[in-house]
Formats: structure tokens, sequence, C-alpha cells
């Protein structure tokens, strides 16, 4: 098979997540009013700088609308995640991802495609959320508008793969919303995204513990550091690892023979 067949079902498949992100204004303002709000309402509770003495990208003393901006970045990446594996749990409903998983391409491949091209278009609401928050005292060095993109790509994978993996063992659309809030705001809360992690080990060192294994708090440190053009290995391996493996779990859970098919009796 050319190459050509290839590359127009990614084409296709990105312009069906840009037409429907278009579509849906009322996602597209909940994307960014949900971070913005925590900027400008929760962080101003904290106005007071942070005085911690801690590598960089930290310094000495740091405001912390700047501290949390990344982490609020990494929720839009993290919803954005959510919202579009819900999108193929409405699919699977509906019947048109079966409309999809027949082509002749392989199934990991359009997976694929589809996770890349909901991970870009929440990138770009990332984006949007920082060009506000420049506004908002969250001023970051120039370059680092594009060292931060290779993090968010690769976060946003994660996160993608994870929703991937979820909608592949949820049957019915209803369900999909509590598996969410089980979901979205545990791994949220007990990340770095509000808090740095130093100063929850003060607090709980359980607590530190659960945050040091949540993958989504090496997402946060890796758009943080990135932000300010540097470089977290760690972050970055583990990122790395956990891409890959909900990557592979969901592309075992939409096999037909052994996936969610095998287990619920019901086509795609």
């Amino acid at each position: 098979m050319s190459a050509n067949p290839w590359l127009l079902c990614f084409e296709g498949i990105l312009g069906r997540e840009l037409l429907r992100f278009l579509q849906q204004r009322g996602r597209f303002f909940a994307a960014l009013v949900r971070p913005l709000v925590w900027l400008f309402i929760f962080a101003a509770g904290f106005r007071s700088v942070l005085g911690v003495s801690i590598q960089p990208p930290y310094e000495t003393y740091i405001l912390y609308e700047v501290y949390i901006a990344p982490g609020l970045a990494g929720m839009i990446l993290l919803f954005s995640g959510m919202q579009s594996s819900l999108s193929m749990v409405y699919d699977r409903e509906m019947g048109s991802m079966r409309v999809l998983l027949v082509s002749p391409l392989p199934r990991w491949y359009l997976l694929s495609c589809k996770l890349v091209a909901a991970t870009l278009v929440s990138c770009l609401q990332v984006y949007l959320f920082l060009a506000i928050a420049w506004f908002w005292e969250v001023q970051p060095p120039l370059v680092g508008y594009l060292t931060v993109f290779p993090a968010l790509l690769l976060s946003g994978l994660m996160l993608g793969a994870l929703g991937l993996l979820l909608s592949s063992v949820i049957r019915q659309l209803e369900n999909f919303a509590g598996v969410m809030n089980f979901v979205i705001f545990p791994m949220f809360f007990t990340s770095s995204a509000l808090y740095p992690l130093w100063r929850m080990r003060e607090s709980s060192l359980l607590l530190y513990q659960i945050s040091a294994a949540n993958p989504f708090t090496h997402a946060v440190e890796l758009i943080r550091f990135a932000l300010y053009g540097q470089l977290d290995p760690t972050s970055l391996l583990l990122v790395l690892m956990w891409t890959v493996l909900f990557m592979g779990a969901a592309i075992f859970g939409y096999n037909p023979a052994r996936g969610f098919v095998a287990l619920t009796g019901k086509g795609e």
C-alpha cells in the first residue's frame, strides 16, 4: 500500500477533530475558562511569592501564578484527552466508529491518528491559554513557547492514550462521566500541578509517594521545565514509558478478538 492512503487517513481524522472542536463552541470556551478561573481567582488567594530554593526552572522567589501555569496547561491536556475519548464512546454507540475501524489500514494506525489529531487540537488550546496568561504576569522566555511544544505533544499523547484505554473498556456513554471523575480529579490534585513535591513531602509522606508515582506529575514537570527552555530527563523517560504502556493497552483493548468486543459481545 502506498504512503498516500496513510497520509490521507491522517488528514481526514485531523480535519474531523478540528471541525468538531470549532463547531463545539462550548467545549472551546470550557477548555479556556476552566484554567483561567484557577489562574485568576484561585491563584489570587496565593498572590504572595513562594519562598523556595530549589533547582531551575524555579527561582528563589516565584509568583504562584507562574508556578501553577504549567500545571494548568497540563489540566487542559488532561481534560481534552478525556473529552476526546468520550467522543470515542459516543461514536461507538452511534456506529460511526465502525466505519472508521473497518478501514483497510491497521487498527493501531487508526487509533494513533485519532490520538495525534486530538493531541494537536489540545496543544492549540494550551497556546491560547498561555497567550492570555501572558497578561497575568506569566511571561516565560520567548524560546520557551517553542521548547514547550514537544513537552505538550508528548504529555498530550500520554493523557490521550490513557483516555483511549478507558474508552476501550466502557460500554455506555453515561458510565464515562463517572470514570472521568475518578481519574481526572485524583490525578490532578495528587500531582505537582498546584504545589511543589517537596511541600507535599513536608505535610504527608504518603501523599508525596502517591504524587511521585502519578504519571500526571511528570507530565506537568516536563511542561514546567520545557516552558523555561530546560529538560527534566526523569520526567521525560517516565512520560515516554507511560505513553507506550497506555497506548499498547488501548490497542489491545480495541482488539475485536481480545478487547472490549470480546468481553461485551458488542461490535464497534
